[in-house]
């Protein structure tokens, strides 16, 4: 088995030693030798060389300075990237094969061409191009050209020293392509720059308008212009201005103002600017309607109308139509026409005026009226128990109604020009005749006048009082003068209404919900109408009871009470009391703090809810049993190496209580049979501090916490019987 061993290892080495040498054999490619070195982007240099026999690739290298770029290529030429502009590198090339790396080639320098400019093109007017651009660090000219971007037509190129450049005698509205580049001292261009821009469009011509007097607007059209994206098309007046866009050659404008002259001129627009029409064309409307329009009869029988002079107007025109359907007109340059008229007939006026653009719109439509006749039909309206309206359809000639109510001796009055009145100040439930009269300067008073009688609504009811019985029902009590009145009281709040009804002078209102305001009102109602509601009561009913109210023990001698809100409660008085004494709190808020309680005996919890005005509502009671005492004198012995027993002194009552022990080692908890003081825990490690708690156990089964804490040591050493060491106390958690 040895020599097995010792063959095997002899063949390994063998097999090493001729990979060494063949290994061996293998050296470095040849060192390359570049040819040419050149930049035509300004980031970067081109190189060429010869290719090297058995070279896998080849490491470029670029140096300025300390920084140092390299990149391997597969072959030639090869391209160094990531280089600064018009910047001079000294360039090596290294052959790369599986045995190595060459030594770096001669240096070649080569410097990297120049930055293209940065343009911006604009056109200033629609026949040229500005272009301009920041200087280019190490150029000492610039090329810019261009052409159009359709590459139809010749290209411009211009040489220059300057930053910026404008090409005219262009196409308007035409996209042009611009390429620009800088060159060096020594004429290499370097890096160029191409974009678009369009020139502006020509300003339209032929423009027509044509004005439509109907309905004041105007359709504006215009010679299509090359390059125009849209079109607006403006019209200015001394007090408005008023335009329209389109990408048609028309457009419409309105609602323009009668009796004005606008100048019209269309602008048209890409997105190299805009260029206004050369001139404008003037427009003007119809002339507004004559206004202060007159009307008088002098002598009965004739007509005079006048007005007042127009802008623009040429001639005026004055229709009078009667109320039969016969109209008459008068056409004349001056601003008064004269007409024959007859008494009892309603006659309606109108003017208009007119010029070349047509007729002026229609203005206010006068109507003058003869002789009068009496109202037909008149319609008394009651609105309240102290006011009726009359309204009645306009008669011929009436220049002046008079309205009479009559009650016995008492007499109200009422005259006015449009037919209809108001007579107020009369008495509720009361029947009047009333007549009305038609009235003019020519014919005097119309005595033929026929009347009718009609009776106001009934007196509103006065609310006396509002009453609560022992069953939560509201007694309502009215005064009133009114005969064979039904009475309706309304109880209205955020929670509805409720009403009752009588003939009597009292009701009564049932089911109010508690914590709630309402308006009482009283309303009398007869054949005739509805009185004007009574002057309103206030009623607040007293506040809701809370829906829960719940007890929690906080410490051993402070317990808080809470409780849900109650409707229309705004404070809250909690009252605690037992044999002892008694514990009260008021307060705004849905709960409260009660201290000085005794533990371990029983006491009755009493609830208030008062309202914004003192209304109260005993809200009943609830039985509350205070937790139990914490137990004294709380002492720790120990029973054996591992057993702990927990002593304590029960405070007054009967109560169960848990006990834990707190250690670094783990919690030990241990509950004592019923009525013992004592409780044994086993297999508690020594040699640890523990935090003691006896804490009394209430009837739910929770555990309370607010008991103080003790801190013993239980060595391992000594007595296996006996006291524990009392370390100190800690204040409950």
């Amino acid at each position: 088995m040895a020599g097995g061993q010792v063959k095997c290892l002899s063949v390994i080495g063998f097999s090493l030693i001729c990979l060494k040498m063949v290994a061996s054999t293998k050296t470095a490619p040849k060192i390359p030798t570049i040819d040419q070195a050149y930049s035509k982007i300004s980031n970067s240099i081109t190189v060429e060389w010869a290719t090297v026999p058995g070279a896998t690739g080849y490491l470029l290298t670029a140096r300025d300075g300390n920084t140092v770029i390299e990149t391997v290529v597969a072959n030639s030429p090869g391209t160094v990237t990531g280089l600064k502009a018009a910047t001079l590198y000294q360039i090596t090339i290294r052959s790369i094969s599986p045995a190595g790396r060459s030594q770096a080639s001669p240096p070649k320098q080569a410097k990297t061409v120049l930055a293209a400019p940065i343009l911006q093109v604009s056109s200033p007017s629609p026949d040229s191009i500005l272009v301009q651009w920041k200087s280019v660090y190490m150029a000492t000219g610039f090329s810019v050209s261009i052409m159009r971007a359709n590459g139809l037509g010749r290209i411009w190129k211009e040489n220059t020293t300057n930053t910026s450049l404008t090409f005219t005698s262009l196409d308007a509205g035409t996209l042009y392509t611009i390429k620009a580049y800088a060159w060096s001292a020594s004429g290499t261009p370097g890096d160029d720059s191409t974009c678009n821009q369009r020139t502006g469009p020509r300003a339209p011509a032929n423009i027509q308008v044509s004005f439509d007097s109907g309905s004041l607007k105007a359709s504006v059209s215009w010679a299509p212009t090359e390059g125009a994206f849209n079109y607006t098309v403006m019209a200015l007046s001394d007090s408005s201005r008023l335009s329209c866009s389109t990408t048609f050659s028309s457009c419409t404008i309105s609602p323009l103002q009668c009796g004005t002259e606008y100048l019209i001129s269309v602008l048209a627009t890409n997105d190299a600017g805009s260029s206004r029409s050369i001139s404008a064309v003037t427009l003007k409307t119809v002339a507004c309607a004559p206004g202060r329009v007159t009307i008088q009869e002098d002598p009965p029988g004739h007509l005079s109308v006048a007005w007042s002079n127009v802008h623009l107007g040429d001639y005026y025109v004055a229709f009078v139509k009667s109320d039969d359907g016969l109209e008459v007109h008068c056409n004349t340059s001056f601003t008064q026409c004269n007409f024959l008229s007859e008494c009892g007939f309603t006659y309606f006026i109108s003017v208009f005026a007119y010029n070349k653009a047509g007729q002026s719109p229609l203005g206010d439509v006068f109507n003058y009226t003869t002789a009068p006749c009496c109202p037909g039909d008149i319609n008394p309206v009651l609105v309240s128990s102290d006011r009726v309206e009359i309204v009645w359809s306009p008669v011929r000639g009436a220049e002046l109604y008079e309205t009479k109510a009559v009650d016995g001796f008492s007499v109200v009055e009422c005259n006015d020009t449009v037919p209809a009145c108001t007579l107020s100040a009369l008495e509720c439930d009361t029947k009047y005749n009333i007549t009305v009269y038609s009235f003019s300067e020519v014919r005097g008073s119309n005595t033929s006048c026929t009347s009718r009688f009609i009776t106001t609504a009934p007196c509103s009811p006065e609310i006396k009082n509002v009453s609560k019985d022992a069953f939560s029902m509201i007694n309502v009590y009215w005064r009133s003068t009114n005969d064979e009145a039904t009475y309706t009281v309304t109880a209205q709040g955020e929670k509805g209404l409720h009403r009752c009804s009588s003939t009597g002078e009292s009701c009564t209102l049932w089911g109010l919900p508690c914590g709630s305001v309402f308006s009482v009102t009283a309303v009398a109602e007869t054949p005739a109408g509805r009185s004007l509601p009574s002057y309103s009561v206030p009623l607040e009913t007293v506040p809701c009871c809370p829906a829960s109210l719940t007890v929690t023990q906080v410490t051993q001698s402070v317990i808080n009470v809470s409780w849900t809100v109650g409707t229309g409660a705004q404070t809250y008085v909690t009252v605690l009391e037992s044999h002892t004494g008694q514990s009260k709190c008021h307060t705004r808020q849905n709960h409260c703090l009660l201290g000085c309680i005794t533990c371990g005996i029983n006491y009755t919890v009493a609830l208030k809810a008062i309202s914004a005005t003192g209304l109260t509502a005993d809200c009943g009671y609830q039985s509350y049993s205070s937790s139990s005492c914490c137990p004294l004198e709380v002492k720790l012995y120990r029973l054996g190496p591992n057993g702990i027993r927990i002593y304590w002194q029960a405070s007054r009552g009967s109560a169960n209580y848990s006990t834990d022990l707190y250690g670094s080692k783990g919690i030990f908890t241990c509950a004592p049979s019923a009525g013992l003081s004592f409780c044994d825990i086993t297999e508690i490690p020594c040699g640890d501090v523990y935090t003691v708690m006896v804490s009394p156990v209430a009837e739910t089964g929770l555990k309370l916490t607010f008991c103080p804490k003790k801190i013993y040591s239980v060595t391992c050493s000594g007595s296996t019987l006996g006291m524990v060491i009392y370390r100190g106390k800690r204040n409950a958690e």
